[in-house]
């Protein structure tokens, strides 16, 4: 068959080339589109991701947080103790002295509130509190400061809560607890079934002090029933300063029970019923609450975990109040 008798000629096989050629043209620039979206997108999701982690970092360090002072005027400032009350605890004296000390000296503070919820701890930290509740009452004698609890307030929350103006507290708040503990573990009886021996050398008889590892010491028992006897004595003295002829002592008052909130207002524990906004409210006559509460920071709260599990591994245990 020639050329002219062929049923696809030659325009025509070379207009089904280029048809060919352009689907697969086109086929070609719809992915590399599709990938170019897709990769557009995938850059826009990272950067919005990396945005976000920024964000949450400089939050964390302490970029974005501060007191809440919105309020301008007269107002009742807020101080807030949570948790055991510890040296690098989020409770700790430097801390929530430092809330304190700001709030007292605000120009435009009627009254202060430090809201409670701690089971206690440091008897050290808890009296450094006390003591600067004390000198900036003293600062300032025009300016009440409240004590308000919520779930807790016991053995060193009270210990702090005892310098207040009043002390106030919902019926179902657990206060009191006002004693002194010592504890740890003896391993001796799991060391001998296990066949483990103990070997301690120490410069000084007593260095070895309520050792874990060794048989109770009957003389180091009393040293330290002694000394824990020596802080409750100095416990119950800020107990009977801060609340002075409201305190209705019995035999049970010192001896370490926890008392309901309603309970403790009949033992003169404390004064009344009251949340943080009635006492702002009725009270303080100052309706609106500025936060003095300095906020803990992500690298601090890493750092304080790091150094409290260290010291936990090194000491093993120790007193406090609770």
């Amino acid at each position: 068959m020639s050329e002219a008798e062929s049923p696809i000629g030659p325009s025509q096989g070379a207009g089904g080339g280029n048809w060919e050629r352009r689907v697969l043209e086109e086929l070609l620039k719809a992915s590399v589109d599709e990938q170019r979206r897709r990769r557009r997108w995938g850059i826009f999701f990272k950067l919005l991701g990396f945005g976000y982690l920024f964000c949450l970092l400089f939050v964390g360090l302490g970029f974005f947080t501060g007191k809440d002072k919105t309020v301008s005027g007269r107002h009742t400032a807020l101080v807030e103790l949570n948790g055991v009350i510890a040296a690098e605890g989020e409770a700790s004296a430097d801390r929530i002295n430092t809330g304190l000390q700001e709030a007292f000296k605000d120009t435009d503070t009627v009254g202060v509130i430090l809201r409670i919820n701690s089971p206690g701890g440091s008897p050290v930290q808890a009296g450094q509190i006390n003591q600067e509740i004390r000198r900036q009452r003293g600062l300032h004698p025009k300016v009440p400061l409240y004590v308000v609890v919520e779930d807790i307030c016991a053995s060193g929350g009270y210990y702090v809560a005892a310098a207040a103006d009043r002390i106030f507290v919902d019926r179902a708040s657990l206060v009191g607890s006002i004693g002194v503990l010592m504890d740890g573990f003896g391993f001796t009886g799991v060391m001998d079934k296990v066949g483990v021996e103990r070997r301690l050398l120490t410069a000084g008889e007593n260095k070895g002090f309520l050792d874990p590892f060794s048989p109770m010491n009957p003389a180091q028992k009393a040293f330290a029933q002694k000394m824990l006897d020596e802080i409750h004595q100095q416990f119950i003295d800020v107990v009977r300063a801060g609340r002075g002829a409201r305190l209705k002592e019995g035999p049970e008052t010192f001896s370490g029970l926890v008392w309901t909130g309603q309970r403790s207002i009949e033992l003169g524990l404390s004064d009344a019923l009251g949340s943080v906004d009635y006492v702002a409210r009725e009270v303080v006559k100052a309706e609106d609450i500025v936060d003095f509460t300095p906020r803990e920071n992500l690298a601090e709260r890493v750092a304080r975990r790091f150094g409290a599990a260290a010291t936990q591994v090194l000491l093993g245990s120790g007193y406090r109040l609770r």
